[in-house]
Order: structure tokens, then sequence, then C-alpha cells
């Protein structure tokens, strides 16, 4: 990893808010579907987080939020079971003023800024500002682009109408080989500018092929943006897992992101959902007393 900063900021904005199950968030020991038919209670509402990350490459997004559509297009959503399944799942808000555009534009950025988006997933609250982001390169997990290509996609929470757009520019990644001993035990991963300064982990168990991002920067705390892997990171520091997905795969990632915590001392986990996300990276963010963070050389081509 390189000694000085190649980023020159980190936010986060909210595309709106989504309500689902206390089971959803979890942890339940009751199938999907039965929890899915029977729950009678909602949570409150939750963000829709958008994770915008300033590289000297360019601007980086982590997921793309809530299309707005969605609460203003009645054809948003399939009819039929799966439009039932999917009213019963989640219930979304999203403003005028609540758009990635909007949000972009309140840190004095531009859906034109935006050089990458990385997608956690396939899942229609993380890629609904697709429709604008036709001059970035969209990064999704092969796994994860593989699952479109399965059976049932929309039973499978895919909205494929609303990924296979017109004029994207999709970049499909592998896992390669991390020679890294300080990211263990993870051990494949996609450096994505090779700096080590923002690096794609394989987090399965939502989806097939959902992934976190590791953002590293020195005299900083290292974030990890883990989209649906947990809605609380309370409970995935206790191992406790939510109400969808795979529970082998869950449990699996869960333990490893538990673990490359003790490797990366003050790891802050970023879910896309959580609540308090936002207090923990304002708080990560904050100025500690008494630390000088380092200078930049000349010609790094950012400013901290």
């Amino acid at each position: 990893m390189n000694t000085f900063d190649p980023i020159t900021g980190v936010s986060v904005i909210s595309t709106g808010t989504v309500t689902i199950r206390p089971e959803h968030v979890g942890p339940t020991h009751k199938n999907t579907y039965l929890w899915l038919a029977t729950s009678r209670r909602w949570t409150s509402p939750r963000p829709i987080n958008v994770y915008v990350v300033e590289h000297r490459e360019g601007i980086v997004l982590f997921d793309t939020g809530q299309d707005r559509a969605s609460v203003t297009d009645s054809g948003y959503f399939p009819g039929g079971v799966n439009g039932l399944v999917y009213s019963r799942l989640a219930k979304f808000d999203v403003g005028p003023d609540e758009t990635l555009a909007a949000g972009l534009r309140g840190l004095g950025l531009a859906i034109e800024d935006v050089g990458t988006a990385v997608i956690s997933h396939l899942h229609q609250d993380h890629i609904g500002g697709l429709p604008l982001l036709g001059r970035s390169e969209i990064i999704v997990s092969r796994p994860e682009w593989d699952s479109l290509h399965r059976p049932l996609p929309e039973a499978r929470g895919l909205l494929t109408d609303h990924i296979n757009l017109p004029g994207l520019r999709w970049k499909r990644v592998a896992m390669e080989d991390l020679a890294d001993p300080a990211l263990a035990p993870f051990r494949s991963g996609h450096d994505l500018f090779g700096d080590g300064s923002l690096v794609l982990l394989p987090t399965p168990g939502h989806t097939p092929g959902s992934i976190s991002m590791l953002v590293r920067r020195p005299g900083r705390p290292p974030l990890l943006m883990v989209g649906d892997l947990t809605y609380d990171d309370g409970l995935l520091a206790e191992g406790k897992l939510p109400g969808v997905g795979s529970k082998r795969q869950m449990r699996a990632a869960t333990q490893m992101v538990n673990q490359l915590r003790t490797r990366l001392p003050g790891l802050v986990v970023l879910p896309a959902h959580d609540p308090a996300a936002g207090r923990r990276l304002t708080a990560a963010l904050a100025p500690r007393p008494g630390h000088q963070l380092p200078t930049p050389q000349a010609g790094d081509g950012h400013e901290l």
C-alpha cells in the first residue's frame, strides 16, 4: 500500500429510506418465506446508503441507492406473485431531494464526476442510480452477474429491466489472489486501482456474488463497506445473521469480517442500511487530538 493518501474524502449520502421486517434484520430461526408470509411488524425507516470516495483516479461510488421511480412509477415493480412478495418485503420512501444526483450535488459533485460505481449486489435498492451512470464504469463481481442468467431472476430480487440498461459500461471482475497478509483471512479480492487503497473482498451470502469494499488511508481508521451482509454492525460483531440469504455463506463471510477486525484495529464496518453507519463514518473521519496526517508529496495530485 502507498505511503501517501490517494483519497481526499469519504462521504455517505442516503437515497431515501426503507422499512423492512424485524426478521429481515435478524437474527431469526424462521425460514425466509415463513416470516415473510406471517410477519406483521415493520422496523423504523432505515437509510439507503451510498458511499462516495474521492480518489485521485476519480469519484468512486459504493452502491447507487434506490431509484425515485420506484415510488413514483406504478410499473416499476413486477406484478403477480412476485409483486406481492416485493410489497411484503420492503416499503420505500424517496423524496425528490433524496436522489443520487441530489445527494452528490450536496457534496459539491455531479453525476458526470463519477468515474466508477462498485455494486455490492444487484438488488434494486443498490442499483437505482444506474440510469444516470452512462459515463461511469460499473463494477460487479462475476458470480453476481452470472446470477442474472439463472432461472427466475425476479423471484430472487433481480429486476433485470432496471439492470440491463443500454449504454452502461459493465466490468465483471473476478477475485484474484491477494499477497497481503494484513487482509487475512481474505486470500482473494480485487485491488481497484492497484494502490491498495480500495480493495474489493468477496462476502457472499445475501446474494451469491455480494462483495464489500475496504478503504485504507494512512493515519485513518480503515473502513469496510459491506452492503447487506448485515443491517446492524452490532449484530455482525456478535456473529448474528440477517434473515435473508444463504445462512452457510453469510456465516462464513461474517466470521471472516470479524477476523479482519483483529488484523485491522479500529476497522469501521459500514452496512447499507445500518442507521448508525453515518455517525460511525463521521467519527472515523474526525481528526484525532495530537495526530498529524501524512503530508502529500508534490505531484500526488490531491489536497488533504
